[in-house]
């Protein structure tokens, strides 16, 4: 049996608290993935449900999802859970069926369904979803409703469990920006379980306003921050100081906008030096931290 590691040292409480995502660790199991981040130091993790760390469509899932929690909380690490696995649910095709299909629309309802429950069980605050790309020959308008009334039906399972939902924009998906999350948001009639996961090198790759005008537009409604280096108009996901992003600045408006949730961070390729790249990646962001 893994032995539980001790609580980490107190820290000043007006800090920010970093996580990882597992999909940067796809060739570790998830036991070994909350080891090593414990032991680096993160207060958090971003939880992918994919096929290989919890598959959402197991057979035992709810002995899965008990001893994941127990081994949460016995290595005080705070958890997101995710729904981002692009060939989760259509192994051709990223993303897909979306929540503006016709047909397909009901599977992803009901993956995103599954991860309320999940994230319940495991005592997350939200769940993290997206739009996926826009259907080829849809009016946005006709966008927009679909979109808007399956976001509808998974609220109404949000509310049943208390697990608010955070809509990240997406690079080149239907909605790209923080302004659509809103328009979305008040398309919905603003309801309070509805908030924002901003991704840090998305708003660089593909916003039109500053960087830190997108974290005070988000600010609000902020749930669940990612993070990653990027270059302006290339999605591809850097270490921290290897693209264009100033982070300091970031950090600190984050800070001021009373911001306590997870700051994780969201490096796809790197599961081949995983746990150097979260070593590596928790020191830049403790140094780059204002105090």
């Amino acid at each position: 049996m893994p032995v539980a590691v001790p609580p980490h040292p107190a820290e000043p409480a007006d800090r920010l608290r970093f996580g990882f995502g597992t999909n940067g660790f796809a060739c570790h199991r998830l036991d070994d993935v909350l080891t090593v981040l414990a032991d680096l130091g993160y207060d958090s993790v971003g939880l992918t449900l994919d096929h290989g760390h919890l598959d959402p469509y197991a057979a035992d899932l709810p002995r899965r999802v008990d001893r994941l929690a127990q081994r949460l909380d016995r290595l005080g690490l705070a958890v997101m859970v995710e729904t981002g696995a692009p060939y989760l649910l259509d192994p051709w095709h990223k993303h897909h069926p979306t929540l503006m299909s016709v047909p397909g629309a009901e599977r992803r309802v009901e993956l995103l369904a599954r991860a309320v429950r999940i994230a319940a069980d495991l005592g997350a605050p939200a769940v993290h979803l997206c739009s996926g790309p826009a259907p080829q020959g849809v009016p946005e308008e006709e966008a927009w409703k679909r979109l808007a009334a399956r976001c509808e039906e998974v609220l109404d399972i949000a509310r049943e469990h208390g697990v608010a939902l955070g809509f990240e924009p997406e690079p080149y998906m239907f909605v790209d920006t923080v302004e659509r999350v809103l328009e979305l948001r008040r398309r919905l009639g603003d309801p309070g379980l509805f908030g924002i996961t901003l991704d840090i090198g998305h708003a660089h790759c593909v916003e039109e306003r500053p960087l830190l005008d997108c974290v005070a537009l988000a600010a609000p409604h902020l749930l669940n921050v990612q993070i990653e280096d990027m270059r302006r108009g290339i999605h591809e996901h850097l270490e921290l100081g290897a693209g264009e992003i100033d982070f300091p600045p970031v950090l600190a408006a984050l800070k001021s906008a009373g911001y306590r949730g997870p700051v994780s961070v969201e490096i796809q390729g790197a599961s081949l030096d995983a746990p150097d790249v979260a070593r590596r990646s928790l020191e830049f962001l403790k140094s780059a931290e204002p105090s």
